[in-house]
């Protein structure tokens, strides 16, 4: 049996994080810099709960190798003809599942300008049942190195002048009639680096972002089946939805949302008998797919961790919204996930009707989407971005990446007809409408429908 048959065999599978990720000191590679032919070089197999050890200055003692071909749109196929998928993970990474396999890892880059796009840092890899890991580095047969536009801070730095003031709030009261927007006092002590966090993180910020799937005359079919309105917080009576937190100026809301999708799907599943509260600070101080208080992806966090690693129960490591030494109690039990993916299958292919349908058939599912200086103020109504070109123009490759759990969807008619999103943020309760936001639906506003992600569950009865 040759080298490169035997992963195939005893190998597959790799893991998922939910990170903020910071464009100028991480890869910035787009679809078709990933698309092509890989060789993936696979170590030693390694004890199960030990993965930290395939770190991107990891030393990988090469023993076999894999050749693996990426296709359009998410077509897998390696050398023996098996065929899978696979998806990028915003512009970060890649994540392949072929053969019985699962392999993940970053791209490279270098310093803060380069993206070495046809190299993936030393990354995991396991079996689909989450055995047999191993540590992995990959590279595409064709060159794929390209320069990083760097980020400015200018306009977060207009931001932090700007956000205390009333000013803004009338400015925007006055733009239009959709939403309302209020002063908040918590925040005027808050640095720009604060808010920066508050809003994700400097590691969740993104160069690009996909754009929705075109909606397929199927999906049209589809959407006139669903209600007009939905909410998992008020079904026959019930509440599914866990109750809003305050992430505070650490930039975990990745964390916050993945457990939030996770606690809201497993009281759908159990309806209403295990009510659990996960502990983002596990995720913080632990996980090796994401950067702590600096960010990180829902794809990540509320699939491939809870798959890989699963939550913990609050108490098992109380929130603290600080970057620390994992503390997680080793004794306190794992509640995993499965089945984790982007809505529509992968990176690229989600729109407002694939969300609506996962959403009302199986829950509420996390999503990234854009920060705007305004969306801080919101008080009531269906946010939509409003910008002072004048004094605030508009700068997106300025602005930060925030995650927050889309639980529902409605309908307005006064001022004028307008469909939107019930969201579920991580400001605490005196923020918007007790914690949520409603914000256009069906226009891809801020990005709300080009990446959600959802996971399943897996009940336990001990």
């Amino acid at each position: 049996m040759s080298q490169l048959a035997k992963p195939l065999i005893a190998i597959a599978a790799v893991i998922t994080l939910a990170v903020c990720v910071h464009a100028d000191t991480l890869a910035n590679c787009t679809y078709e810099d990933i698309r092509g032919t890989w060789v993936f070089e696979l170590g030693p197999s390694y004890k199960e709960g030990s993965g930290e050890n395939c770190s991107p200055t990891s030393e990988i003692a090469v023993q076999y190798k894999v050749k693996v071909h990426l296709d359009y749109p998410d077509l897998a196929v390696d050398e023996f003809g098996n065929q899978g998928f696979w998806t990028i993970i915003y512009n970060q990474g890649f994540e392949v599942v072929v053969g019985g396999s699962k392999y993940f890892g970053f791209s490279e880059f270098k310093s803060k300008t380069v993206s070495i796009c046809d190299k993936v840092k030393p990354g995991w890899a396991h079996d689909v049942l989450g055995h047999d890991r191993r540590c992995f580095q990959g590279q595409k047969q064709s060159p794929a190195i390209k320069l990083n536009k760097r980020i400015s801070y200018a306009s977060s730095l207009r931001y932090e002048q700007f956000i205390s003031s009333e000013d803004m709030v009338t400015r925007i009261n006055k733009a239009q009639k959709s939403w309302t927007a209020t002063t908040y006092p918590q925040f005027d002590a808050l640095s720009r680096d604060d808010f920066v966090r508050m809003t994700g993180g400097k590691r969740s910020q993104m160069l690009s972002r996909p754009k929705p799937a075109p909606i397929t005359e199927e999906q049209e079919k589809l959407r006139q089946s669903l209600p007009s309105s939905f909410d998992w917080r008020k079904v026959n009576g019930q509440n599914f939805v866990s109750p809003v937190r305050n992430q505070g100026a650490c930039g975990s809301c990745y964390a916050f949302a993945s457990m939030a999708m996770a606690e809201s799907r497993l009281r759908i599943l159990t309806n209403n008998t295990q009510k659990h509260v996960f502990a983002p600070q596990d995720i913080v101080e632990c996980s090796p797919y994401s950067q702590g208080c600096e960010g990180g992806f829902p794809y990540l966090i509320g699939g491939k961790y809870g798959e890989d690693f699963g939550f913990v129960e609050e108490k098992c490591n109380l929130y603290k919204g600080t970057d620390a030494k994992c503390s997680t109690e080793k004794s306190c039990a794992r509640n995993y996930v499965t089945d984790y993916k982007y809505v529509g299958g992968y990176y690229g292919a989600c729109n407002e009707v694939a969300m609506m349908e996962a959403i009302y058939n199986r829950g509420p599912v996390a999503i990234g989407f854009m920060v705007y200086n305004d969306f801080t103020r919101y008080q009531s109504g269906v946010y939509h971005h409003v910008f002072d070109s004048e004094n605030h123009p508009f700068e997106p490759f300025e602005l930060t990446n925030h995650a927050v759990l889309v639980v529902g969807w409605g309908e307005v008619t006064s001022p004028s007809y307008e469909r939107y999103w019930i969201v579920k943020n991580s400001w605490g309760e005196t923020w918007g409408m007790d914690g949520y936001f409603w914000i256009r639906r069906g226009n891809d506003e801020c990005g709300m429908e080009s990446m959600a992600v959802e996971s399943t569950p897996i009940v336990r009865f001990d």
